[in-house]
């Protein structure tokens, strides 16, 4: 699945039943569901739930918050616009996956 195609599953009632819980937490943040995508990315346990994590809290607006989950995830703080991290996080973990 590429970037676009998760785009479009946004349509959906529910995430593609094979994501893993990263990537459904993206689709539901997306979706505007804010908790159910936050309970998915700490119920993760690695590191792609951390970086998830992180960008939800950086949206939230606790950016300390955020910068410990960034570091959980070994990744760099973003100063990318919200939008543009979600892509590419998205991008990644969908090669990371796939």
């Amino acid at each position: 699945m590429g970037l676009q195609e998760l785009k479009n599953s946004l349509g959906a009632d529910q995430p593609p039943q094979d994501f893993p819980l990263p990537l459904q937490a993206l689709w539901y943040e997306a979706k505007g569901d804010w908790h159910q995508a936050h309970h998915l990315a700490q119920s993760a346990g690695d590191e792609a739930g951390a970086w998830v994590h992180a960008y939800l809290h950086r949206k939230e607006g606790d950016p300390s918050n955020a910068a410990y989950w960034y570091s959980r995830a070994g990744q760099t703080p973003s100063q990318l616009p919200l939008e543009t991290e979600w892509e590419n996080i998205a991008q990644a973990l969908l090669q990371q996956y796939t």
